[in-house]
């Protein structure tokens, strides 16, 4: 892309200057000619390229070559104080607004790189636009927009940027608008490039935009933890009033090495104990959750019975032998026949119970026979 030559009298804030800067090419177009020679009243020989230069720049840098690039229709006053007359809009567009001429002066010729013409605006039209924008543009987009607290600050940068921009503003056009220029270099675009510049122009008033609206994040609980306090009470369970106390699973007594436990069968639990302090009761089946000699529930399975001693005679109480032995013989072979061991069983223990009852030890000797036959 070629580099864009602009002089310094182009740069912002920068007055006019004495002449303006014009390059031509090797060869001269020929309607450059013609129209050189329709603007001046005298007749200036135009035989080469410097003449043509020379001629151009003089003409261009006289004081009196203001271009007249639009003309933009801007209001009188804001919007609020508008006078209004509904029978004659006429007279309401004449009272409320005013043609404002677009003025500037050619400040750049190329004709070799870019073939263009560079127009800068006059400090007349840069004083009437930066005073519409400030009494009349700020006024209605304020007016236009709800309050906020940085409003007045805001509005403020939009008008010290407007200044900047207008001041900066240099519209470029192709070399061919040169064919407007009149006598004394004064001239006016042609073909629609007016247009250009009104839109140009327009595109340097922002709006006074407000600032956008906060985004609320809402706030989300955070999932409670099992080690939370929250979560306490599921992190340990609570038994009811009236659950059965637990009750380890070393503590559970054996069944008898004779019977095998089945699903449709159970053994009595036999304990090493007096029989002053004995409870016995038939041992549940595994399936079953709880047992009723208030033992609880234990989730390891014995997959195999453990053989128990039998309780000697020299383990009982010395005093009293035949009664105790009748009775727990009695109530052993009772409590065996309810728990499910077998009709035979049962009955045998409960006979064997009653003949310790009437013979003292001699029902104890055929005890152990039967017992040693099982």
């Amino acid at each position: 892309m070629p580099v864009q030559l602009l002089p310094a009298s182009a740069a912002a804030f920068a007055p006019r200057a004495a002449s303006v800067n014009v390059v031509l090419g090797s060869k001269v177009e020929p309607w450059l000619t013609q129209t050189l020679k329709r603007i001046n009243r005298v007749k200036r020989p135009l035989n080469s390229v410097p003449q043509h230069q020379r001629c151009l720049t003089e003409t261009l840098s006289n004081t009196n070559a203001i271009w007249t690039l639009t003309s933009i229709m801007l209001p009188k006053t804001p919007e609020a104080d508008f006078k209004r007359d509904d029978n004659n809009p006429l007279v309401e567009a004449i009272m409320n607004y005013q043609l404002v001429h677009v003025e500037a002066y050619i400040v750049h010729v190329d004709m070799v790189l870019r073939n263009e013409v560079a127009y800068k605006l006059t400090t007349d039209t840069i004083d009437a636009l930066v005073d519409y924008h400030k009494d009349i543009f700020c006024v209605d987009a304020k007016a236009a927009t709800y309050d906020w607290s940085e409003k007045e600050q805001q509005c403020k940068k939009l008008h010290e940027d407007f200044v900047q921009a207008i001041n900066k503003f240099v519209f470029r056009t192709h070399v061919s608008a040169l064919e407007g220029l009149e006598e004394e270099g004064a001239g006016e675009l042609l073909c629609g490039k007016s247009e250009e510049v009104k839109t140009a122009i327009a595109n340097l008033m922002k709006p006074l935009l407000p600032p956008p609206p906060r985004i609320i994040d809402v706030v989300r609980q955070a999932p409670l933890l099992p080690s939370s306090p929250a979560n306490t009470m599921w992190a340990q369970p609570t038994l009811p009033s009236n659950a059965l106390p637990m009750v380890d699973a070393w503590r559970v007594l054996p069944s008898s090495p004779s019977v095998t436990s089945t699903d449709s069968q159970t053994s009595p639990t036999w304990a090493p104990m007096g029989m002053s302090d004995a409870q016995l009761s038939p041992t549940p089946a595994y399936s079953q959750p709880y047992s009723t000699a208030g033992f609880f529930y234990s989730t390891p399975q014995v997959t195999a019975p453990i053989p128990a001693p039998l309780p000697l005679p020299s383990m009982l109480a010395p005093a009293q032998c035949g009664v105790s032995i009748s009775m727990g013989m009695g109530m052993g072979g009772g409590m065996g026949g309810m728990s499910g061991m077998g009709t035979m069983g049962g009955m045998s223990m409960g006979g064997m119970g009653g003949m310790g009852g009437m013979g003292g030890f001699g029902g104890w000797d055929r005890y152990q026979e039967y017992a040693t036959i099982m």
